[in-house]
């Protein structure tokens, strides 16, 4: 099998391999169904194009994030504040809460705004969250998941005690896994198709 590198958008063989595929596209019946050899559409490979884009861009490692228990750090810390308790409706304390942490420019403000919680939400956390705390923990390494706070599985860098760091990374290994595989098969269609006579070539079928 012959391979050709020169214009491999065109075609990756020999003539004589298209020649003899030619001919054996034009000798075999395929069952009365004629066969034809037409270009896949633009349109199609733009779709797909943007497809995969699109995939890769939602399922980015940074945009799944869990909450951690550091994000709620600071309003956990305001839960007993006097002007907190003095109000009855929980909904309000917790806009209350939201609104002092906002506007004392907390670092977890686009965390916070986008892993909204309510007082229940809070009571469930608080003793968990201040525990965590009395142990020296990093909160930044526990996920709430549900009602309970989770040491996070992620396997990030070491400490210079041996610990791992266990937050999230902003690039993972399946993140480069996807990416080679989807390398891998693009690559692999467009050999096996180039490998084949140019969509120039349009079978007649009159040797069936």
């Amino acid at each position: 099998m012959g391979w050709r590198f020169d214009n491999p958008l065109y075609t990756m063989t020999t003539d004589e391999q298209n020649d003899n595929a030619k001919q054996l596209w034009e000798g075999e019946s395929l069952g009365g169904i004629k066969e034809n050899n037409n270009r896949l559409p633009p349109p199609v490979v733009g779709l797909l194009v943007l497809t995969i884009i699109t995939a890769f861009l939602i399922t980015f490692p940074l945009w799944g994030q869990r909450p951690t228990a550091a994000i709620y750090e600071e309003y956990v810390a305001l839960m007993d504040d006097p002007a907190v308790e003095a109000i009855s409706d929980d909904a309000k304390k917790v806009e209350y809460i939201v609104d002092k942490v906002k506007a004392s420019g907390s670092k977890w403000a686009p965390l916070q705004e986008r892993h909204p919680v309510d007082w229940d939400d809070l009571l469930l956390l608080k003793p968990q969250i201040e525990e965590l705390k009395r142990k020296g923990a990093p909160l930044n390494e526990y996920n709430i998941l549900g009602n309970k706070i989770i040491l996070a599985n992620f396997e990030g860098n070491k400490r210079p005690d041996g610990s791992t760091i266990r937050v999230q990374p902003w690039w993972d290994l399946g993140y480069t896994i996807d990416i080679f595989f989807i390398i891998v098969f693009c690559i692999s269609v467009m050999i096996a198709v180039k490998r084949l006579p140019n969509y120039s070539y349009v079978p007649d079928h009159t040797n069936h």
